[in-house]
Formats: structure tokens, C-alpha cells, sequence
């Protein structure tokens, strides 16, 4: 991903108001390694429910405004899940489904897609192993150019809903 400035990013989001745009909080921009990102994802300092992703598209940057579901695991078991961007596999709490309302009328309608994500939204940095999660991967047969395309490619078909106007 290409270094972009925090008015870029606001004026990216495809799913929200140009008023609720203009009120988020970009991330700390100037210390990102850049070239290690296929997108830029974060969680809302102020609400962290709220969290949003910002990916180059075909036509350029596509911003888009997500909610972290509440985790209810009642039981207290611990449980293993796999980010089905990234397919890292993390321990109770470190995959998270967020959803997105979708882009004009069919957002208004309270339509939607979700996905379940790494809780801290660093697939990008998984997939290079540029960041390492706790628990024990199983082996895998991909080369890091490999794992890349399929982030993008998974990434890219969340876009492609958000923006679907069903």
C-alpha cells in the first residue's frame, strides 16, 4: 500500500455520512512500514467496537466503517479460530466478526456483510510473518507471495460487497 494522509483516508469511506467521515480518527501514519500493508486497518480509540479499513480498490482508496461483534463465549472454554483473511489461527478472543453496512441504498436498508478478522487487524503483517501470533501454526505449503494473494484476493471480495448495490 502506498503512504496516504489522513484527508485521503476520510475521503475514502464508501458506507457512511461525509460528516461521519470527517470525524475519524486516522492512526498514527508517519511510523507504518507501508510496503509491509495490503490495507490499513484500525479500531477506534474512543469506541472500540467501531473499526475501519481503508484498501487501494480499481478505482483507487475504498474506506470502510466496521462494528466488532460483542465475543460471548458463556461457557469460559477456550477456543481457537481462524481469520479467514489471513488463516492465522489465534486462541479465544483473537478473531473477531466485523461487519460493514453496505455502501448507498442498500446500507440505508440495513444491509450488510461481515468477516471474521484478526482481532488486532494486522493480516497484513501475519502473512508476511512479520508479526507472530501466540499460538502454534500448522504448517503451511505457501510462500508469503502466495498467503499476499490470497489476503488480497479475500480482501478484495469484501470490497466488491460493500460496494454491491443488491
Amino acid at each position: 500500500m502506498n503512504p496516504v494522509s489522513a484527508e485521503e483516508l476520510r475521503a475514502a469511506f464508501v458506507n457512511c455520512s461525509k460528516s461521519e467521515a470527517a470525524k475519524i480518527i486516522a492512526p498514527e501514519l508517519e511510523h507504518l512500514r507501508w510496503e509491509s500493508l495490503d490495507f490499513l486497518a484500525w479500531r477506534s480509540a474512543r469506541a472500540p467496537q467501531r473499526a475501519y479499513l481503508v484498501a487501494p480498490g480499481e478505482h483507487g482508496l475504498v474506506g470502510v466503517v466496521m462494528r466488532a461483534a460483542q465475543s460471548r463465549n458463556a461457557t469460559g472454554a477456550v477456543r481457537s479460530a481462524m481469520c479467514e483473511y489471513c488463516h492465522v489461527i489465534h486462541s479465544a478472543g483473537g478473531v473477531t466478526l466485523f461487519t460493514a453496512s453496505k455502501a448507498g441504498a442498500a446500507g440505508r436498508r440495513g444491509d450488510s456483510i461481515g468477516g471474521y478478522f484478526c482481532s488486532d487487524l494486522n493480516c497484513s503483517l501475519y502473512v508476511r510473518d512479520l508479526k507472530r501470533p501466540t499460538r502454534v501454526q500448522p504448517q503451511t505449503t505457501m510462500t508469503v507471495d502466495e498467503r499476499v494473494d490470497r489476503l488480497n484476493l479475500r480482501l478484495s471480495g469484501l470490497i466488491t460487497n460493500v460496494l454491491a448495490q443488491r
